[in-house]
């Protein structure tokens, strides 16, 4: 049976994490994040389900990602020769803005199925042993609203957003250990 290292990954990260995503400035970000937005939406809202939703992202995991772009670690994730493209450019100073930017823009929330969400539910809150799998909220937070920079918050994500990454992790093509 695997062990869950979620929270020594957790650490793990943390201490690798450069100081500057933490020391962002919002207003030089939201000079910075019109190009975001054509993807990303008004304020970090997307109306399309194929980009995430980066309003009250965690400024530090917003970074992360940012940063694994331009290092060109996500390059096997949906849109990832855009995002590729666009991260190259980035200095760290330009992504801790745009981290701070997206952390203090309020989440429009997207709500789930109600057809079909009980089932969704008991997996996020209890996991599958049976497939070792552990409970999503040990992670993303009892709410999907992470308490933790490791992790994204998954609250108000497009469904089919989240689906495609699980299905990306699944199949390999992602590998990155954050979401």
């Amino acid at each position: 049976m695997r062990k869950n290292l979620a929270p020594l990954a957790a650490l793990a990260l943390a201490a690798t994490l450069p100081a500057a995503y933490a020391e962002g400035s919002a207003d030089a970000g939201a000079a910075k994040a019109g190009v975001c937005m054509a993807c990303h939406g008004p304020s970090g809202n997307s109306t399309n389900p194929e980009w995430p939703n980066l309003a009250g992202q965690n400024a530090a995991y917003i970074a992360e990602q940012l940063t694994q772009f331009r290092a060109g670690q996500r390059s096997a994730t949906p849109n990832a020769m855009v995002m590729t493209a666009q991260a190259a450019a980035l200095s760290d100073e330009d992504i801790a803005d745009l981290g701070a930017y997206f952390a203090t823009q309020t989440p429009s929330g997207l709500e789930a199925d109600p057809s079909y969400w009980k089932a969704g539910e008991a997996l996020y809150r209890g996991g599958d042993k049976a497939r070792e799998l552990p409970a999503c909220m040990a992670c993303h937070g009892p709410d999907g609203n992470s308490p933790s920079p490791e992790w994204p918050s998954i609250a108000g994500q497009h469904s089919s957003y989240i689906v495609h990454q699980l299905q990306s992790f699944k199949s390999g093509a992602r590998q990155n250990d954050l979401m």
